[in-house]
């Protein structure tokens, strides 16, 4: 019986695995964003440029298996200057120091990616809606998928601790961060 329910679960494994398939970010079809309160009244947006990722993604059933990305921090754009410049500084992503901000997936259930963030040397579980827009064939016959992953977290858990108290009261920069990635991934 032993042997039975071995063989069984290897079989199902397999064949779970037949349709999983390794996927690669297309950076020119992504985009890695996040907004963030300032001053209280209004947002400010924001993406990273540069970036990469791995996914091992199940076609059938619609979920990751595997989804990891590494992005390069001095790459942030705010579309100022020295806002910018600021950011990348040790008053927050101190990108000298910090080249990266990492993620990887440890679970993926009911539509929820469970994973571990990397930003500023310290990693904290977080935990992203995941959206599954749809898979199709491409012109060269590669399939793609396309996702959108979105969550808020509290910058200051990843020692991002800079901010000035405004003269009413309040702060200059909020403490949450809202994130919103959308991907499209190349079969490999």
């Amino acid at each position: 019986m032993k042997l039975l329910t071995k063989a069984l679960l290897f079989i199902s494994l397999v064949f779970s695995l037949a349709h999983a398939k390794e996927f690669v970010i297309d950076n020119t079809h992504t985009n890695v964003g996040f907004s963030i309160k300032h001053m209280m009244i209004s947002n400010v947006k924001g993406n990273f440029n540069t970036y990469a990722g791995e996914i091992d993604f199940d076609v059938d059933k619609k979920l990751f298996n595997k989804l990891s990305a590494k992005i390069d921090a001095s790459s942030i754009d705010t579309g100022i200057a020295k806002r910018d410049d600021h950011l990348k500084s040790a008053d927050f992503f101190d990108v000298a120091q910090f080249k990266t901000i990492d993620f990887m997936m440890t679970s993926m259930k009911e539509g929820k990616v469970y994973g571990k963030l990397t930003i500023h040397g310290v990693t904290k579980e977080i935990v992203l809606d995941a959206k599954v827009h749809g898979v199709i064939k491409d012109f060269q016959g590669k399939q793609r998928v396309g996702f959108t992953l979105e969550g808020k977290i509290n910058r200051k858990d990843f020692g991002l601790t800079w901010n000035k108290i405004l003269e009413g009261g309040g702060l200059t920069v909020d403490e949450t961060v809202n994130i919103v990635v959308d991907v499209e991934a190349i079969e490999l």
